[in-house]
């Protein structure tokens, strides 16, 4: 994540900012330049000769984004991927959604820096990507994806269930945004997997293919097999190939926007944000040479400040080679 600066006066501002604490101004964020301006009274302004605004859902999903100007209300490109949200009279629910949005749009940032396609349901209504965001306060919501919609609970977003799961599920590192990640992950297994890669999926995967419920009954039953950190990034990650995958792109994606977010204040070297890091195996290899010593650094200063580890995994050869093979999986590889 780049360093923000208010147009105006000049105050440092966070990704999610809709206003400059300092000088009052109205803000919005436009992701064609991937920047972020102030607005005038109506809440508009002109960029590159384009009259922007304020994208419909600025109240209710707590969106800072702008969208072209069309005279009518029209969502931004990450508001309008969310195909179900909770109804009014759930006002906990709607508080909670707006915090997903948040972490959704960051997501989207994200996969838009790498260039990686983002296929809406209304162009493609069998396996484009949506999501529904729902409350289990209600009903009973699972998780997950399937043929591209992403379902996901509103709870992940109050930290004590959160905080709650990820105890009782023994993981080390549980977040909203990582919830995103992993299930986006699947997602891009349908979209970037094809038959020149699939050998390679497999030889380091497994096969995608193999019964997804017996596979997840084995593993609440058995646990993770002996042994398991030698070859996966998590223990979730060792259910399923399917499962695997969307492990490794998640954390993926976690390196790489740490990596952008650390260099744009000068943490980390000017060339590991997001458009720049080098294509290949040559490009991967810088992403290791900088990320090791970076979150060997943020862990102690997370251990500073009496809290966990910030990054708390283990990467050993061949949890590298997975997440190689999803580096080389990007448009720009």
């Amino acid at each position: 994540m780049r360093d923000f600066l208010c147009h105006n006066c000049g105050q440092r501002l966070s990704f999610e900012n809709s206003k400059c604490l300092h000088c009052g101004k109205e803000l919005g964020f436009w992701l064609a330049t991937r920047s972020i301006y102030d607005l005038d009274e109506k809440e508009q302004t002109t960029i590159d000769g384009t009259l922007v605004e304020r994208c419909e859902n600025t109240k209710i999903a707590q969106c800072n984004w702008l969208v072209k100007w069309t005279g009518t209300p029209t969502l931004c490109e990450s508001c309008r991927l969310t195909r179900t949200i909770p109804p009014e009279t759930d006002v906990e629910a709607r508080i909670e959604y707006g915090r997903a949005e948040t972490a959704k749009r960051r997501l989207i940032l994200e996969l838009d820096e790498l260039k990686l396609p983002i296929i809406g349901r209304d162009e493609n209504p069998e396996t484009g990507l949506a999501f529904d965001l729902l409350s289990s306060s209600e009903q009973s919501v699972i998780t997950g994806h399937a043929n591209g919609l992403i379902t996901l609970d509103l709870a992940e977003g109050d930290d004590v269930h959160r905080e709650q799961m990820r105890v009782e599920l023994d993981e080390p590192y549980r977040t909203l945004l990582g919830h995103f990640r992993h299930e986006i992950g699947h997602y891009y297994q349908l979209v970037l997997i094809d038959d020149a890669v699939r050998p390679r999926f497999e030889e380091l995967f497994g096969n995608p293919d193999d019964d997804y419920q017996a596979a997840l009954d084995r593993h609440y039953s058995e646990g993770a097999p002996e042994g398991w950190p030698q070859d996966f990034v998590s223990s979730y990650a060792t259910m399923h190939p399917a499962e695997d995958f969307a492990e490794t792109f998640a954390h993926y994606l976690h390196i790489r926007d740490t990596l952008d977010t650390a260099a744009a204040f000068a943490m980390a070297p000017a060339g590991s944000t997001l458009d720049s890091v080098l294509p290949g195996d040559v490009g991967f290899d810088q992403v290791v040479d900088w990320w090791l010593p970076l979150t060997w650094a943020l862990n102690q200063i997370n251990r500073s400040m009496g809290h966990p580890d910030l990054y708390p995994f283990v990467l050993p050869p061949k949890v590298l080679d997975k997440i190689r093979f999803v580096h080389n999986l990007m448009p720009s590889s």
